[in-house]
């Protein structure tokens, strides 16, 4: 009798990934970078262990929303004090914080638990071409539907 096979925290083996950002839809690309962080590419992948990969995303800048988000879509931040709702649209968040704009995207297609903020810590959201983990030799990720 065959059993199901259940991958184990320590036999995970991690990769990196470089995903250019340039002219690609923010939300499609976001999902793409969320299987890659959870491991669902992988043939190994449990869901209740975190087999996913490295992530870095260079470009940030240049990611694209499409039809009216950019005026219309709005960022809410909270400062825990009373009254300190702040409001920003996401013309002004891409402009001054594009790599903020793509994590949160992230952030919202993992799990909203201790295993979610266990994978996003492998995400580097960059603004620019230029990465600091050379040392890791990533590998380009090409998006699929793209």
């Amino acid at each position: 009798m065959r059993t199901t096979f259940l991958a184990k925290a320590n036999e995970v083996e991690r990769k990196w990934y470089v995903v250019d950002a340039e002219g690609k839809t923010l939300g499609r690309l976001a999902s793409e970078v969320a299987t890659i962080l959870r491991g669902k590419h992988k043939a190994i992948y449990t869901p209740n262990v975190d087999t996913g990969d490295h992530v870095i995303i260079i470009n940030a800048e240049k990611a694209v929303l499409t039809g009216n988000k950019l005026k219309n879509k709005i960022h809410y931040r909270h400062s825990n004090y009373p009254g300190g709702l702040k409001a920003t649209t996401y013309e002004v968040l891409m402009k001054e914080k594009p790599e903020r704009a793509l994590y949160l995207a992230v952030k919202g297609m993992l799990p909203h638990n201790k295993l979610g903020r266990k994978m996003l810590k492998k995400l580097r959201v960059y603004r620019g071409p230029h990465h600091n983990h050379e040392a890791q030799q990533p590998q380009m990720w090409q998006p699929r539907g793209f």
